[in-house]
């Protein structure tokens, strides 16, 4: 494989994990804020 094929896969890859790590951590934090608003209902009643 040339440098250059190389280089343009390895990017493609990056840029790969940068997307998923963003899509994933936008639904951690919707999960962890409604368990949060769960956790306090629970404790008001």
């Amino acid at each position: 494989m040339s440098s250059k094929k190389a280089m343009k896969q390895a990017q493609k890859q990056a840029f790969a994990k940068h997307r998923s790590n963003i899509t994933n951590s936008k639904f951690a934090s919707k999960k962890i804020s409604l368990i949060n608003k769960l956790n306090k209902k629970n404790k008001k009643s």
